[in-house]
């Protein structure tokens, strides 16, 4: 049993997993244009915030190549150009925009295009390192949150295939199993695309973790059926109150979390957080076609001229939140003041806050 990747850099080519396309096939694809990686990025062939940005940073250090340019500001203003369309792809994530940003900036001071574009690669290949590292230590926290609990819940996929390695909240069950500790995982299977019932679940079996599919609409009586001792969720974007955007359903999972009275975990790298934002009601969310809904594939389930609202993501409150876990430790309580103080607190040398 071996974790899967979904976003791979090797020999100066880009190669990402097709995930629109599992479990029936698993077909890696070559991204050689920013145009191709921003349709990648576009119809979910890659997604999962940390891999659409790990992504994007590849994608525009792959586009720098074709600016031919000597003149370095020229140079720099292609890239800016490019760096807006790739973010053009994607509103919600925030990961997207922090890595492109994070390149932008990188080359402020390069003093001649082949040092630009070096700098692009390097720092897109570090931010995909850092992302690694990060969902280690985003798992090595939530497996000490969960040290007594077993029966976990999750939704959407917030796992291997959607960051660098191991995932936010699918990260303690990665480690888990690489350490011979069981958990049981229920996995809901998520609008839009399904993406629990197509990407978590092949994820999870193909690491060897015990999963069971649920439908969205099972959750509640699965908590009190089933014994749910937690539910741990990933997250697109965290504002600087603590409020959470995540892959529609996610409130109802905080509610439910909230009337059972058992732990609701958010697991997410410090990238995901837009401080710029204080509350959740200024999260653009993304709405996506109503073939999504009124159709399985070819086969068209609604009558015709349904009328249909389709938002990708919803925003859990924090008071719904019982502790946010990042690769510097677990925020709790989650509220404005907790958040800033953890997020710019310098750890000592080897040492999480």
């Amino acid at each position: 049993m071996t974790i899967p990747l979904s976003v791979i850099w090797k020999d100066e080519q880009l190669t990402i997993l097709d995930q629109r396309l599992l479990p029936q096939a698993v077909q890696y694809e070559t991204l050689e244009t920013l145009e191709q990686v921003h349709e990648a990025i576009f119809q979910l062939k890659v997604r999962g915030a940390p891999a659409i940005g790990i992504a994007a940073a590849y994608g525009l250090a792959l586009a720098a190549r074709r600016h031919e340019t000597a003149d370095i500001e020229l140079f720099r203003d292609h890239v800016k150009e490019d760096a807006a369309y790739l973010i053009s792809s994607r509103p919600t994530a925030v990961n997207l925009a922090w890595a492109i940003d994070r390149l932008v900036k990188r080359i402020e001071q390069a003093g001649t295009v082949a040092q630009a574009k070096a700098q692009l690669i390097e720092e897109a290949q570090l931010i995909r390192d850092e992302d690694e590292a990060a969902c280690r230590n985003i798992g090595e926290h939530a497996l000490e949150l969960l040290v007594d609990k077993e029966k976990i819940l999750t939704i959407c996929n917030a796992g291997s295939i959607a960051t660098a390695k191991y995932g936010t909240a699918l990260a303690p069950f990665h480690l888990g199993i690489e350490r011979g500790r069981e958990f049981e995982v229920y996995a809901c299977e998520t609008r839009p695309l399904f993406q629990g019932a197509r990407l978590t679940v092949w994820e999870l079996q193909q690491a060897g973790v015990d999963v069971t599919l649920i439908t969205d609409s099972m959750a509640a009586h699965t908590i009190a059926a089933k014994g749910i001792e937690a539910i741990i969720v990933g997250a697109d974007r965290i504002t600087a109150n603590g409020d959470t955007a995540n892959k529609i359903g996610t409130l109802n999972l905080a509610i439910l979390a909230h009337v059972y009275g058992i732990p609701f975990y958010v697991a997410a790298p410090v990238s995901t957080f837009d401080l710029s934002l204080d509350t959740g009601n200024a999260i653009p969310i993304e709405e996506r076609a109503a073939e999504e809904v009124i159709a399985t594939g070819t086969q068209q389930n609604a009558p015709d001229g349904t009328k249909v609202f389709n938002p990708a993501f919803d925003v859990t409150p924090a008071t719904y939140i019982t502790a946010i876990i990042t690769e510097r430790g677990v925020i709790r309580p989650n509220d404005k003041q907790t958040i800033e103080t953890q997020l710019y607190a310098v750890p000592s040398k080897g040492e999480m806050i």
